[in-house]
């Protein structure tokens, strides 16, 4: 990605705070194949938060990414965004999104800028909307896993998100069929299914923004 322009965190506000936004189309190059392309939501889905949070590494922005580890009863294994189930006691999804991260991966900044938010997606498998939250430090913030609940944590540079060179498409087994998986591969990873779609609203949303010479 030499040679390209790097994003900033302006780029990035003026992403999120683009009017009228297409979320839908932008989904759509990574819905699986097994995904209604309707949400379908459930009267009675769960409701969670998670956190894009966004900090320089060398200058650069760089993502935070976890994977789950392979206990646990839903998505075992799989990466995700830091964030989780909404409480009660939850003001809005910005405290959701934060708490989850503090209990997720030890990140309890209060230096932490709310940038925006995406649009929030339905999970059919699992029940959830989920209401994504961006954010960003000034620092590489010190994770402190949670072991129970996360195996990794790993950082991707947010200008990957805009290059082809990390997107595929695969198909993969399902109760005896192949269906197309589109995803993304970061740091010997396939990120695909809820993760890879919101990705794909801020990818989109950031090449809306970005000057098509600055682009991989």
């Amino acid at each position: 990605m030499a040679g390209h322009s790097l994003i900033s965190l302006d780029d990035v506000r003026a992403a999120l705070d683009i009017p009228d936004f297409d979320a839908t189309a932008a989904h759509e190059s990574m819905l699986p194949g097994t995904r209604p392309r309707i949400d379908q939501k459930s009267p009675r889905s769960r409701q969670a938060g998670v956190l894009v949070l966004l900090y320089p590494i060398d200058h650069e922005l760089h993502f935070v990414l976890t994977r789950r580890t392979d206990t646990l009863r839903g998505h075992s294994g799989q990466v995700s965004f830091p964030g989780g189930r909404r409480d009660p006691g939850d003001a809005d999804f910005v405290v959701t999104a934060l708490r989850e991260t503090r209990e997720e991966v030890g990140i309890d900044d209060p230096s932490t800028a709310i940038l925006g938010s995406l649009t929030p997606i339905y999970i059919p498998p699992s029940d959830f909307e989920v209401f994504p939250v961006v954010a960003a430090l000034d620092h590489i913030p010190p994770f402190n896993p949670n072991p129970d609940e996360v195996a990794e944590v790993f950082s991707v540079p947010l200008m990957a998100l805009v290059d082809p060179r990390f997107k595929r498409v695969e198909d993969w087994p399902f109760n005896g069929q192949l269906v197309r998986i589109p995803l993304y591969a970061f740091n010997g990873h396939k990120v695909w299914g809820a993760t890879a779609i919101m990705l794909s609203e801020l990818e989109g949303r950031l090449k809306a923004v970005l000057p098509a010479s600055t682009l991989p």
